[in-house]
């Protein structure tokens, strides 16, 4: 049964790997494989309860693995977008860095927040940070994070470190094409 359920695994990332692109074809030797050890021990008389009810839960997990890759191959082949597959336009392609573009550093890409401030209240403070960090991933041609998002980080830190009476700072980076905030507590 360990076998089995091992191979299904190996069987579902390499359908994994096809739908994403990194294998140039279906697996599907590793599936005539599977399919004849679930014939195999489908056709044999499990005893043990508990192994036959282990076997039959593979068994019902390697049929609707089988349905779900045979959807997703009927799609692929229709032209149809893909389960799970996103349907916005593709992001446009990286900027390669420029050696003259000075990266994004000093007083201007950082932005502190005191210890006992309110980020909700800082809302300036916050929407500063958000343009400068949309600003450096549009460069990038990174989607920018949503300002939600950003502000309930800002606010997460503030509450982590403002404790200690810290300072909180922000510093926005780019490395190797890459937007990256940090975020590092000071003392008063």
């Amino acid at each position: 049964m360990a076998y089995l359920e091992a191979e299904i695994r190996r069987l579902e990332a390499e359908f994994n790997m096809f739908f994403a692109g990194r294998l140039p074809r279906p697996p599907w030797e590793t599936r005539a494989k599977v399919a004849a050890l679930v014939k195999k021990h489908d056709q044999s008389f499990i005893r043990n309860t508990a192994d036959r009810f282990r076997f039959d839960t593979l068994q019902n997990r390697h049929a609707k693995f089988i349905e779900l890759w045979e959807r997703q191959m009927t799609n692929r082949e229709l032209g149809r977008p893909m389960t799970g597959a996103r349907r916005s336009e593709p992001p446009p392609p990286p900027r390669r860095p420029d050696p003259n573009d000075a990266p994004a550093q000093g007083a201007d890409a950082v932005v502190r927040f005191g210890a006992g401030s309110d980020p909700a209240a800082e809302t300036t403070r916050v929407q500063e940070l958000f343009e400068r960090l949309a600003a450096a991933k549009k460069e990038v041609g990174e989607a920018p994070l949503s300002i939600d998002r950003l502000q309930a980080l800002v606010k997460a830190q503030v509450q982590k470190f403002g404790a200690d009476g810290k300072t909180v700072a922000f510093r926005i980076d780019t490395k190797g094409g890459k937007v990256s905030l940090t975020v590092k507590p000071e003392e008063e």
